[in-house]
C-alpha cells in the first residue's frame, strides 16, 4: 500500500507535489498554533476557575468560623465537604443538604488527608463517578477545621472544545483555500518551466545529423529569478550545443574531403605506379633498351607516394599531440636556421632571386629544428612554385611582444581573397586547374601551419598588391625577450 502511494505520488505534477507539500507543512503549522491556542485557553480558565474557588473559600471559611454554616455562600452545583480534623486524620461532618456532596467522597477525603499532611494549598482536579471533572481545593478554615470545595469544570471543558472545532474548521478551510491558490499560483509560477520542457521535447523531434543548429529556443519571460536563472541556462546550453554541432559537422565535413582528396591523390600515383610497372613488364620481354626508363619512372611515384605519406603521418601525429609527441624541442639558433634554408633555396633555385633583410645576429627559441627547417622549406617552395620565373623573395627575421618571427614575402600575383581563409586547409589548392607535378599535393601550408601551432605559435597570411607574406611566430626563450 505504501509503494502504491508512493508511486501515485511520483506520477503527479510538480506544481501538484509542492502544493500538497506546502499544504502538509501548513497542517503542522496550524497544529502548533492550535494546540498551543488550546492549552493556553485551558490553563487560563483553570486558573481563573481556581482564583474563584479561592476567592469563594475565602467567605466560605469566615461563615463557617463565624456561624458554623455555609448557608448563603454556596454556588449551583458547587460542592462542599467540611473535615473536623483529630490526632491527624480528617473526619467528614454530616453536610447541610443532601445536594452538598456527590455520592462518592473519596477524593474530597484524599485531598483533606493532604492538606493536613503538607501543611498548605491543595488544588486538584478529579473525575467524579456519576457527575464529571471538578476542579477541588481544600484550605484551613481554622485550627481542626478543613474546608474542601469542588467547582464543575465542564464549561473549561465546552469552551475548549468549541475552540478546537471552530480552529478545526478554520485551518480546515484556510488550508484548502491554501493548496489550491498554493497550486494555481504554482503552476503559473512554473508554466515557464513546462515550455522549457516542451522546447527540450522538441529539439529531440529534431534531426541533429542534418542541421547544425537546432531550430528553437526559449524566449518567453516571467516565473521569477531562478526561472530566469533557468531560462538563461538553457538557452546558453543549446548554444553550447549548436557550437558542439556546428564544430561536430564541419570536423566531418572536413573529414569526408579530406579522405575522399586523400584517396584520390593516392590514387594518381598509384595508378601510375601500376601502369609503369605494366610498361617495365612490356619493355624487359620486347624492348630492354626502355626498362630503365620505366624503372626510373617507377620509382620516381613511389618516391612522390612515399612523400605524401609521411605527410599525412606527421599530420595525423600532429592532430594527436596529446597522445604522441613528434616535436624534439631544445633551444636553437633561429637566425642560423634561416640561413641553413636561404642556402638551400639558392642551391636548388638558382635563377630565383632571394634576398634576407638585415636582422638580429642571434635569436635563441626552443623549437624542433627539424621541424622548423621545414616549415621554412615549405613556405619558401611555396613561393618559388606559385610566382613566375625570376620573381623577387624576401626573408625577414624579427621579434615582437616576446615572440620571434619570420616572414617570407614574395612579390608574386597573391592569392584572391576568397581563397585565403583555406589556403592552410589539407589538399587545397588555390588554381585548381594546377598539375600535381607542378603545385604539390596541397599539403605543403597544412604541414607548415599545423607544426606551428604543434610549436605554440601562429602562422598568418598578408596579401596586398604586390606582395604576398607568410608570417611565422614562435615563443622566445626567456633570454631573448626583449624587441630589437
Amino acid at each position: 500500500m505504501r509503494g502504491r502511494l508512493r508511486r501515485a505520488y511520483g506520477r503527479l505534477r510538480l506544481g501538484t507535489r509542492l502544493a500538497l507539500g506546502l499544504g502538509a507543512l501548513a497542517l503542522v503549522v496550524f497544529a502548533v498554533v492550535g494546540t498551543a491556542l488550546t492549552t493556553y485557553m485551558r490553563d487560563y480558565l483553570s486558573a481563573q476557575l481556581d482564583q474563584q474557588l479561592a476567592q469563594a473559600q475565602v467567605a466560605q471559611s469566615r461563615s463557617i468560623a463565624d456561624y458554623g454554616t455555609l448557608s448563603g455562600k454556596k454556588y449551583y452545583r458547587w460542592y462542599y465537604a467540611v473535615y473536623d480534623v483529630s490526632d491527624g486524620a480528617p473526619r467528614l461532618r454530616k453536610p447541610e443538604a443532601d445536594t452538598d456532596l456527590p455520592a462518592d467522597v473519596d477524593d474530597f477525603t484524599s485531598v483533606a488527608r493532604a492538606r493536613v499532611d503538607s501543611g498548605g494549598e491543595i488544588l486538584r482536579t478529579e473525575h467524579l463517578r456519576g457527575t464529571g471533572v471538578y476542579r477541588l481545593r481544600a484550605c484551613e478554615v481554622e485550627p481542626g477545621v478543613v474546608l474542601v470545595s469542588a467547582a464543575p469544570m465542564d464549561d473549561i471543558q465546552d469552551t475548549v472544545t468549541e475552540l478546537v472545532t471552530i480552529q478545526a474548521v478554520t485551518f480546515g478551510l484556510a488550508l484548502l483555500a491554501l493548496v489550491v491558490a498554493g497550486r494555481a499560483m504554482l503552476r503559473r509560477g512554473l508554466r515557464p518551466i513546462g515550455d522549457i520542457a516542451r522546447t527540450a521535447r522538441g529539439i529531440t523531434t529534431h534531426d541533429l545529423t542534418d542541421s547544425a543548429r537546432l531550430p528553437v529556443r526559449h524566449d518567453r519571460h516571467g516565473g521569477g529569478p531562478e526561472v530566469e536563472e533557468l531560462r538563461t541556462a538553457f538557452n546558453r546550453m543549446l548554444e553550447h550545443i549548436d557550437d558542439s554541432l556546428a564544430v561536430r559537422a564541419e570536423a566531418e565535413q572536413r573529414l569526408r574531403r579530406f579522405v575522399a582528396d586523400a584517396s584520390h591523390e593516392l590514387r594518381t600515383p598509384l595508378m601510375s605506379v601500376r601502369g609503369y610497372a605494366d610498361l617495365f613488364q612490356y619493355a624487359a620481354a620486347n624492348a630492354p633498351e626502355e626498362r630503365d626508363r620505366h624503372l626510373a619512372r617507377l620509382r620516381a611515384e613511389a618516391a612522390r607516394m612515399g612523400f605524401l605519406l609521411d605527410d599525412l603521418l606527421l599530420l595525423a601525429r600532429l592532430d594527436a599531440a596529446e597522445v604522441q609527441a613528434p616535436l624534439r624541442l631544445r633551444e636553437t639558433d633561429l637566425v642560423a636556421l634561416v640561413q641553413e634554408a636561404v642556402d638551400a633555396f639558392r642551391a636548388s633555385h638558382a635563377g630565383r632571386p632571394l634576398t634576407v633583410e638585415p636582422g638580429p645576429a642571434e635569436l635563441t627559441a626552443r623549437v624542433d629544428p627539424q621541424r622548423i627547417r621545414q616549415v621554412l622549406d615549405n613556405l619558401l617552395t611555396n613561393a618559388a612554385v606559385h610566382t613566375p620565373p625570376g620573381t623577387e623573395v624576401r626573408v625577414t627575421v624579427s621579434t615582437a611582444g616576446g615572440t620571434a618571427r619570420i616572414r617570407v614575402t614574395d612579390a608574386g600575383p597573391g592569392v584572391p581573397e576568397a581563397d585565403r581563409e583555406r589556403v592552410f586547409d589539407r589538399f587545397y589548392r588555390v588554381d585548381k586547374a594546377r598539375s600535381r607535378d607542378r603545385g604539390g599535393s596541397g599539403l605543403g601550408l597544412a604541414v607548415a601551419a599545423s607544426l606551428v601551432r604543434a610549436h605554440g605559435g601562429t602562422i598568418d597570411l598578408v596579401c596586398v598588391p604586390g606582395a604576398t607574406s607568410f608570417t611565422v611566430s614562435v615563443p622566445l626563450s626567456a633570454g631573448d625577450l626583449t624587441d630589437r
